[in-house]
């Protein structure tokens, strides 16, 4: 699964957050929710413009964005 078949970024849409192609929904709503314990049954039901392979895509973008990230031992 490619993420970038799932999210898109456009200027003129939640100012320009991440969201799912064809909707305002954007990705840190989702993993907001995620995080908070919203089971994912929940979060579909709650957007029925969802689908689990957009929750899965968050996670992987999520993901990708750490990987890009350098980080620094203390």
């Amino acid at each position: 699964m490619n993420w970038q078949d799932y999210i898109e970024e456009k200027p003129g849409v939640m100012m320009g957050k991440p969201v799912f192609k064809g909707t305002r929904i954007t990705v840190e709503h989702v993993l907001r929710e995620l995080g908070g314990g919203t089971s994912e049954g929940d979060l579909l039901q709650a957007h029925p413009r969802l689908t689990g392979e957009h929750i899965r895509a968050a996670l992987l973008y999520a993901a990708a964005l750490i990987d890009l990230e350098t980080t620094v031992a203390p």
